[in-house]
């Protein structure tokens, strides 16, 4: 996830362990998740707008995608629906604002009974601590159980450890994050995996005795996970559906999240091709002739993110003001890149695509009423990520890893 009305410069809000392989990343154990009970109803309702608000005013930021989730305590009927919250292909797991929850929900322990707590880093130098709960997740019809997610920033919590919180700043409110929490639905089933359940951990989980948190292992199952490939059915992937927006943007744009890839009549691939990513989650992009193989697709950032002004001819924006961190360039430029990636089915012949995009003055779209725009774009030197606007007037499927589809096995998108 990324967004760069945070950043000091347009930094990609990544969780830091899908850079280093996030998800078991194995592409062994693959389960086809096509086999389903009868059909639930598998489409969410998914809408960009002001964001959510405190004190009577909005504080979400341009061109970020919400839905409502709704969580239980596990088992029960005890269960509460927490709107705009993000949307997330870049990242795997639920993470909610502890002042947003009404629900009584016990922090998840260890073996030794100290409670367990979560770092999440992103780019940007902000990042997110707080425990682990369990919960039942329900998105349309679909219910994942006994889920880990994040509570952040609860107060009865220890702080923030020096190695989650060293040199970075806390998006822990409501106010800060422009959301009420970020559901990560994106290509791994956990948001660390095999790394964070070896005896060397990175700083991601951590044991918290009264002493002090300090990293620790924590099995693979008892991770944050993403609630899509925990459903019964339609657990495969899912497809984000967004319309087309124009020029000037607009001022909200509605669309949906359907879940399963190939299991129901609504969510087959209807020819969309399919691209393989690696276990850092990325492929290639193809720009003016150079291969950029750090590409990836995130619904959680809000703008084309590429490269730099040297490379493209893009005028950086102002160093200072709302625009910071984007392209600024005198009139609309029009460009073409490539992306590629292996097939899925393992067929050994590469898969690619042309696109077309656009990049806008950032300063006269962020000016203006309009909060989504399909040409909002900004640096990020030596890579691309292909933000929200790639999904509007498209249809773009994330295939999770060792789930398979007609596609093949994930990790992979299809549009």
């Amino acid at each position: 996830m990324m967004r760069a009305s945070l950043a000091a410069s347009a930094a990609i809000l990544v969780l830091s362990l899908d850079a280093c392989g996030g998800g078991s990343g194995s592409g062994s154990n693959v389960s086809l998740g096509t086999t389903t009970p009868p059909a639930v109803n598998n489409v969410q309702p998914v809408l960009a707008d002001y964001g959510p608000t405190v004190g009577g005013q909005f504080v979400g930021f341009n061109n970020i995608l919400y839905t409502t989730v709704t969580i239980c305590v596990p088992g029960t009927t005890t269960c509460q629906s927490i709107d705009h919250v993000v949307v997330d292909t870049g990242s795997s797991g639920l993470r909610l604002v502890s002042s947003q929850i009404a629900l009584t929900l016990p922090f998840a322990a260890d073996t030794n009974n100290n409670v367990i707590g979560n770092c999440i880093q992103y780019a940007d130098t902000s990042f997110q601590w707080g425990p682990l709960a369990k919960v039942d997740v329900q998105l349309a019809g679909e219910v994942a159980s006994s889920v880990p997610i994040q509570i952040v920033g609860p107060a009865n919590f220890p702080a923030a450890p020096t190695a989650c919180s060293a040199g970075g700043f806390p998006a822990q409110t409501v106010a800060s994050l422009g959301a009420n929490g970020i559901l990560g639905v994106g290509l791994f089933r956990q948001d660390c995996g095999p790394a964070c359940a070896s005896l060397s951990p990175p700083p991601v989980y951590f044991s918290c005795p009264s002493t002090g948190c300090t990293p620790a292992t924590v099995p693979i199952a008892a991770q944050l996970q993403n609630p899509v490939w925990m459903f019964p059915q339609d657990n495969n992937g899912l497809a984000i559906v967004l319309p087309q927006v124009g020029a000037a943007g607009a001022v909200a744009v509605a669309g949906s999240m359907i879940f399963g890839i190939g299991t129901q009549a609504d969510n087959s691939l209807n020819g969309a091709q399919a691209q393989a990513a690696d276990n850092f989650g990325n492929f290639t992009t193809t720009f003016n002739g150079v291969a950029y193989a750090n590409s990836f697709i995130d619904s959680g950032s809000d703008g084309y993110f590429f490269l730099d002004s040297a490379t493209t001819g893009l005028p950086d924006c102002a160093t200072t003001g709302d625009a910071t961190g984007f392209y600024c360039p005198p009139s609309p430029v029009s460009l073409t890149a490539i992306t590629s990636g292996p097939n899925p089915i393992g067929s050994g012949i590469p898969v690619s695509q042309n696109i077309a995009f656009s990049i806008a003055n950032a300063l006269t779209l962020i000016d203006s009423p309009s909060v989504a725009f399909n040409n909002l774009g900004g640096p990020n030197p030596g890579m691309f990520d292909w933000g929200l606007p790639f999904f509007f007037g498209r249809t773009v499927f994330v295939g999770i890893e060792g789930q398979r589809s007609a596609a093949g096995a994930g990790p992979y998108w299809a549009y």
